[in-house]
């Protein structure tokens, strides 16, 4: 099933993000944790591609199984940063071929050896010119992109960001997910000025369960985002405690999703970090709102 379907039910709806191993020998645990999130049967659930496409021969693989074995629609990454037009044209005919709909297109983090004489070799810059190229291709993939509620690390100001947004929109983006946001304000004004900019698509949640408080430095460092006050006394309260940390970390992002609901948001993707434990009770949590 095409994500787009999912996103026209306009009932709340949960997904959950999992990344494939980076090694042949954690396959086995990764797969086995993927699969357990499946079991709770979410709305869909994405694959992530790594960075540089670093663990890309496991994405199509753990995406698939998903789909066959467990019956969850599949969101699968692909990123294009410092790849070849033949590389990228291989990974959206084996992403067709295994029965793949969905393609979330992303520029991709750029890996921290390649020099500006290198950049200058690429056939993508940027998600836009994957999702073109994906279009051309004439596979008959729903795509997704990435927004940032913020605003991208490398843009000026959220003017310029929206600007690039709109662009990837008119590439053939048929639907956005955030970045992770703590504060849901921070998305509503972001909602608010994209609306006004013309973009319609729709634009799904990306919500993260801080569940140690190591995760939160990480957290800060990938994102630069934005740390409400009430959630660093959370952390500052109860990060020394593993058990009491993940249960307040949870209770955070359910009382995040459960805001956005009531708020006419009907689609929240939750990145779950392979976390099965994690993923079932905040489905749980909202068992009676999204009739799970």
């Amino acid at each position: 099933m095409k994500i787009s379907e999912i996103l026209n039910q306009k009932k709340p709806s949960l997904s959950f993000e999992v990344f494939p191993p980076k090694t042949t020998t954690a396959f086995d645990s990764v797969k086995a944790a993927t699969e357990k999130i499946a079991e709770l049967h979410p709305s869909f659930m994405s694959v992530t591609y790594g960075a540089g496409g670093g663990t890309s021969r496991y994405t199509i693989e753990i995406a698939k199984n998903i789909d066959k074995a467990h019956g969850v629609p599949t969101l699968a990454h692909l990123t294009c940063v410092s790849s070849t037009k033949d590389t990228v044209l291989d990974m959206i005919s084996r992403l067709r071929d295994a029965g793949i709909e969905n393609v979330m297109a992303l520029r991709g983090d750029i890996p921290a050896d390649v020099s500006g004489a290198d950049k200058s070799l690429w056939t993508y810059h940027h998600a836009t010119d994957l999702i073109r190229e994906i279009k051309n291709s004439g596979a008959d993939f729903c795509i997704g992109g990435a927004c940032y509620p913020e605003i991208h690390p490398e843009s000026s100001n959220q003017a310029e960001d929206i600007k690039y947004l709109c662009a990837k929109v008119e590439a053939g983006c048929d639907f956005l997910t955030t970045q992770m946001f703590f504060d849901n304000n921070l998305l509503y004004n972001f909602l608010y000025k994209i609306r006004e900019a013309g973009i319609t698509v729709p634009i799904i949640p990306g919500i993260m369960p801080i569940t140690n408080a190591n995760q939160l430095e990480r957290a800060i460092k990938l994102s630069g985002c934005f740390i409400p006050q009430r959630f660093k006394s959370l952390v500052d309260r109860f990060g020394s405690d593993p058990l009491a940390m993940q249960e307040a970390g949870i209770i955070y992002a359910t009382d995040q999703i459960i805001d956005l609901y009531a708020n006419g948001i009907t689609n929240v993707h939750v990145y779950s970090m392979n976390k099965p434990e994690v993923a079932e009770k905040i489905q749980s949590n909202l068992s009676y709102i999204i009739g799970k």
